[in-house]
């Protein structure tokens, strides 16, 4: 399952689950239009890769009943704190991903009903009245349970309040947003009543808005896959670059016996000889090392990442990562006609990462099978070749010329290839964006069984 959604700015972000299959293959091809003049020399791959590319890994699950379990049991049977923290970070950070994925169920819809808002409000309080029946008596597990409920509230709140507000006046929705808004102010006022946060930190939006991002980051730390991330042919370039060294001093040595030879003893024109073929050494070593390494390197994997469960510190998963830029005539059949469109495409560049992963399930934590990958790509140093420009357009209406001005825009072609076992899928997405931020995203086709 991928989706792919857009946050502030100029982030996309493609989220998977990896599923009960040992192995899965991941392919994205991001196709920039000609124009934009994008090339290694602009940006190199190994840069774009580390500033644009951040993956990161979660325990999933669709079973969300399953981390208060474990928080029950520590409470009951006196676990560890690190057993209790993770338990009830895991619940909590399944409560958020899944109130986020149904809000932008939501929103994708042309109208939202009264019946499925009360549904959602309905479901949240009755998540939220679970956990809060679970706070401990220990102190030092108290302030833990303060720090998560204090973000879970304060997220319900913004998720209703941003859901209510996108939600027209209209008739058939009209009483399932006030309840959005009234869950939004039963949370705020309970926040108030416990006093979580300060009057100073309540009264400034930024203030609050960084500290609950610092509270996410809390709660995801244990349901987070620790990563190691190694760059492969560290050794091989070492040796490509002395094979490189001594085959063009093999080559200087042999010229120099032969200059020796036909220009006689020490002279001028010999030393001039000796300094251009030196000159030349240094020319050509650069670009027979480069030329020997890609060759060397061509279609391998280029890093490998590891994965560790917090708790065990076990490696439950690893995966080997390819990145590159290419040209359309060079891409694989099936992904040239899932780009089908009618503007020429033999000028456009295309980045193209790929993903070779395994896992061990049975290393993982207990009652979990899957993970979550989510890989955040940032276009901004694609955006900075974009023209800021406007122009013009006009019509005629009523026999009156209209003149409108029009921002330029740029469409980027995004194409995804996943593999589980036997089962291949391919899926494409338009994404529109100017010098200032992705304007639209739009899935264009569907799920392509290849």
């Amino acid at each position: 399952m991928i989706n792919v959604d857009h946050r502030e700015g100029f982030s996309l972000r493609i989220s998977r689950i990896l599923g009960d299959e040992p192995s899965h293959e991941f392919d994205f091809y991001l196709f920039l239009p000609g124009e934009l003049g994008f090339s290694a020399e602009v940006v190199s791959e190994s840069e774009f890769y580390h500033g644009a590319l951040h993956i990161k890994r979660t325990y999933y699950s669709t079973r969300h009943e399953l981390p208060l379990i474990h928080s029950r049991l520590a409470r009951r049977t006196q676990l560890s704190p690190e057993r209790y923290r993770s338990g009830l970070s895991l619940y909590a950070f399944q409560y958020a991903v899944a109130l986020e994925q149904r809000t932008r169920a939501l929103e994708g819809k042309e109208a939202m009903t009264s019946s499925e808002l009360d549904e959602l409000t309905e479901l949240c309080q009755s998540i939220l009245r679970r956990l809060r029946r679970q706070k401990p008596d220990e102190e030092r597990l108290g302030k833990y349970f303060i720090n998560i409920d204090n973000y879970l509230s304060w997220l319900t709140e913004q998720t209703m309040l941003s859901l209510a507000a996108s939600i027209e006046e209209q008739e058939d929705s009209r009483s399932g947003r006030m309840a959005l808004i009234n869950v939004a102010k039963q949370e705020n006022q309970y926040r108030r009543e416990r006093r979580y946060n300060s009057e100073r930190a309540m009264a400034s939006p930024s203030r609050m808005s960084n500290k609950m991002r610092l509270l996410r980051r809390l709660i995801e730390y244990p349901v987070t896959l620790k990563e190691k991330r190694v760059e492969l042919g560290r050794f091989e370039q070492k040796g490509v670059k002395a094979l490189a060294a001594g085959m063009v001093m093999v080559v200087v040595s042999m010229l120099m016996f032969e200059a020796r030879t036909l220009l006689g003893d020490l002279t001028l024109r010999f030393v001039l000889v000796v300094a251009l073929m030196y000159a030349a050494r240094e020319v050509f070593k650069d670009d027979l090392r480069n030329t020997l390494w890609r060759w060397l390197r061509r279609g391998r994997p280029k890093w490998r990442r590891q994965y560790f469960d917090n708790f065990s510190g076990d490696m439950v998963g690893r995966s080997l990562e390819w990145f590159d830029y290419t040209r359309y005539p060079k891409l694989p059949e099936a992904i040239r006609r899932a780009r089908k469109g009618n503007v020429t495409k033999r000028d456009e560049h295309v980045l193209h990462y790929k993903s070779r992963s395994s896992h061990t399930p049975k290393r993982f934590l207990s009652g979990y099978e899957r993970t979550r990958e989510v890989i955040t790509l940032d276009l901004q140093s694609i955006a900075r070749l974009m023209d800021p420009g406007r122009y013009q357009v006009f019509d005629v209406e009523d026999g009156a010329i209209q003149r409108f001005d029009v921002e330029k825009r740029y469409q980027v072609n995004l194409v995804i290839r996943t593999m589980e076992g036997e089962q291949v899928v391919i899926r494409r997405w338009k994404v529109t964006l100017n010098h200032t931020r992705i304007v639209d995203l739009e899935a264009v086709e569907s799920v392509e069984p290849v």
